[in-house]
C-alpha cells in the first residue's frame, strides 16, 4: 500500500508521467495505471484450487479420513501415508494436491475451538512440583520395548528429574518418588497429579479426592500434601505436561539404546543434571541449576527412604512356586500349599510368612518364566532323589565346574542320586559358605582320581571342622619330699628268686 501511495502523490501532486512512473518502479504501465485509480486497501481473496489428477480417488480419500477420524490419533494415517495409498490403487499426480485436499478436509470437519484465557502463576521455592507419565520407545538389552517414564519439575527452579520403568504400576510409583526426592535432595511440601488409579481411589465433587491407601502411606511418610488435578484440566500442571514433549525430544530422539534399565536411569539422571544449565524460562539471566540451589535449603530434608512395595496374599501351589504378572517364583518347600504375603517392589519380589522373608528373586517383566531357587526344593530331594536328574530347577542350576564334574560322575554310580543329595544337604547346613566349601571339596576330589560321594564327604568334613587346640595341664607337678637312692643289688636280689610254675 505505500508504494501505491507514492505512485499517487507523484502523479497527482508532482505531475509526473505514467511513463516516468513505470520505468522509476519497474512496474508496466497498466499497473500504474490501475494503482492509480485505487483509494482503498487492496484485499486479496483467497481461490479454490481445483484438484484435476486426483479426479475419482476423491472418493477414496475423502473415506480414508472418515475412517481415520474414529480411530485414536496414535494410529491415525498422515498424508504422505494417504497419498502412498493412493499411489498403490494407481493414482499419478504429485503429493500436493493429497496435502492440500487432506489440510481443507480437516479444516471443514473440525468443530470450531473456544478459547481459553489464563493467568500466568508464580510458584514459591520449595512449595509445588509437578508429576506426570510419559510413554516413549527405547532399545534395552538390544530388544525394542515400551516405557513409562515418571517426570517431576519443581515449579520455582524448573529443575526436573525423569525415571524409566516397564510398568506404570503403583510399586513404580512409589519407587519413582523415592529416587525423586533422593535426586532433588528433599521433598516438595506439595505434589500435584492427575487423577492416576495408583493414586486416586475416588473423585468427589470440586477438589475433594480418596487416595489411595498406601501412596497416603508415602505421603504420610514424606509429609508432602498431594493435590489432584481437576479431570481433563492439565493447564493446572502445564510446567510437566510441557516437560514430556521436550524430554522426548531431547532424550528419546534418536532412539536410546542401553543394556538394562540400571544403565538407562543413570543416564537419564546425568542427562538432567546437564540440562540445568539452559536458562530459566523467567528468570533468563539466569540458569535453571543456579535457581535449584536457591531452592533446595527449602525443601523439606529426607529422613529416611520409603519402603516402596505393594503387598498382597497369595497362594504357594504344590509345585512350590507363586505366579506373579505371568511368570512363576519359587517359595521353601515347606510352604507349600500355603498362604503367604507377596511384596513386590519396582526390581525385587519378596515373599513373606510369619513376619520373616522367607524367599526373595529378582523381578522379571517377561511371560511363562521360571525363577527358581535350587535351595527351596532340598527338602524335596531328601524324599525324591530321583528328582535331582530332570528337575527344572536343578536342570538349569549354574554350579561350579568341579561340582557339575563330580555330580555326572556320582550320577553314574548306584544309588547317585541319594549320594548326592547328602552333599548338597551339607552343604546347605554349612549355610552360605556351604557351596564354596562343596566346591573346593570337589576340586580336590579330582585330584586324588578317586570319585565317591564318601571321598567328598570326608573332604568337606575336614574342611568345615574347627581346629581344635590341645588342652593344656594347668595341674601343679608334685615334687617328693625324699628323692629315691640307686641301688643296682636289688637287681641281683630279683634274679635269685626262684619262681614256681
Amino acid at each position: 500500500m505505500d508504494i501505491i501511495a507514492e505512485i499517487r502523490r507523484r502523479h497527482f501532486i508532482e505531475n509526473e508521467t505514467i511513463s516516468s512512473l513505470a520505468q522509476t518502479f519497474k512496474l508496466s504501465r497498466p499497473t500504474i495505471r490501475k494503482h492509480l485509480k485505487t483509494v482503498e486497501e487492496p484485499a486479496y481473496v483467497r481461490t479454490e484450487q481445483p484438484y484435476p489428477k486426483l479426479g475419482a480417488h476423491i472418493v477414496q480419500l475423502k473415506a480414508s479420513l472418515e475412517t481415520d477420524a474414529a480411530l485414536p490419533r496414535k494410529q491415525r494415517r498422515t498424508a504422505q501415508r494417504l497419498y502412498e495409498c493412493l499411489q498403490v490403487e494407481g493414482y499419478q499426480g504429485g503429493y500436493t494436491a493429497v496435502q492440500r485436499y487432506v489440510k481443507d478436509w480437516k479444516k471443514q470437519s473440525s468443530s470450531p475451538t473456544i478459547k481459553q484465557a489464563f493467568v500466568p502463576l508464580a510458584f514459591p521455592p520449595g512449595e509445588t512440583c509437578q508429576f506426570d507419565w510419559s510413554h516413549e520407545t527405547a532399545e534395552i538389552g538390544g530388544i525394542e520395548q515400551p516405557l513409562k517414564v515418571a517426570h517431576f519439575r519443581l515449579t520455582y527452579s524448573r529443575q526436573m528429574f525423569v525415571v524409566a520403568y516397564p510398568r506404570e504400576t503403583q510399586e513404580m510409583v512409589l519407587d519413582a518418588h523415592n529416587q525423586a526426592f533422593a535426586f532433588f535432595g528433599g521433598v516438595p511440601k506439595r505434589m500435584v497429579y492427575d487423577n492416576l488409579k495408583t493414586v486416586v481411589d475416588a473423585i468427589f465433587v470440586g477438589k475433594e479426592r480418596r487416595f489411595n491407601r498406601r501412596f497416603l502411606a508415602l505421603a504420610n511418610h514424606y509429609l508432602f500434601e498431594p493435590v489432584a488435578c481437576t479431570p481433563a484440566s492439565g493447564w493446572e500442571k502445564g510446567q510437566v505436561e510441557n516437560q514430556v514433549g521436550n524430554v522426548r525430544e531431547w532424550l528419546f530422539t534418536p532412539k536410546a539404546r542401553f543394556a538394562d534399565f540400571a544403565s538407562l536411569n543413570a543416564w537419564l539422571a546425568t542427562r538432567c543434571r546437564e540440562l540445568a544449565g539452559r536458562s530459566h524460562p523467567e528468570q533468563s539471566s539466569r540458569t535453571i541449576a543456579a535457581c535449584f540451589v536457591e531452592e533446595k535449603p527449602l525443601l523439606m530434608p529426607v529422613q529416611a527412604c520409603f519402603d516402596s512395595y505393594v503387598e498382597e496374599m497369595r497362594r504357594v501351589s504344590q509345585l512350590c512356586l507363586i505366579r506373579i504378572d505371568r511368570n512363576r517364583y519359587s517359595v521353601p518347600a515347606e510352604w507349600a500349599n500355603s498362604v503367604v504375603s507377596v511384596r513386590l517392589t519396582s526390581d525385587r519380589v519378596r515373599m513373606v510368612a510369619d513376619g520373616h522373608v522367607i524367599a526373595e528373586h529378582e523381578r522379571r517383566f517377561g511371560r511363562d518364566q521360571l525363577i527358581c531357587d535350587p535351595w527351596h526344593y532340598l527338602p524335596v530331594l531328601e524324599k525324591k532323589p530321583g528328582a535331582l536328574r530332570h528337575g527344572a530347577p536343578f536342570v538349569t542350576w549354574d554350579l561350579p565346574m568341579s561340582i557339575k564334574v563330580v555330580r555326572d560322575r556320582i550320577l553314574k554310580q548306584d544309588q547317585g542320586d541319594r549320594a548326592f543329595v547328602d552333599l548338597l544337604l551339607m552343604a546347605r547346613d554349612l549355610g552360605d559358605s556351604g557351596l564354596d566349601a562343596l566346591d573346593v571339596a570337589c576340586d580336590l576330589t579330582l585330584q586324588t582320581g578317586v570319585i565317591s560321594a564318601a571321598i567328598v564327604l570326608n573332604e568337606m568334613h575336614r574342611l568345615t571342622e574347627a581346629a581344635q587346640p590341645k588342652a593344656l595341664d594347668t595341674t601343679p607337678t608334685p615334687t617328693l619330699t625324699l628323692e629315691p637312692v640307686a641301688d643296682c643289688s636289688r637287681y641281683d636280689d630279683l634274679r635269685s628268686v626262684r619262681h614256681v610254675h
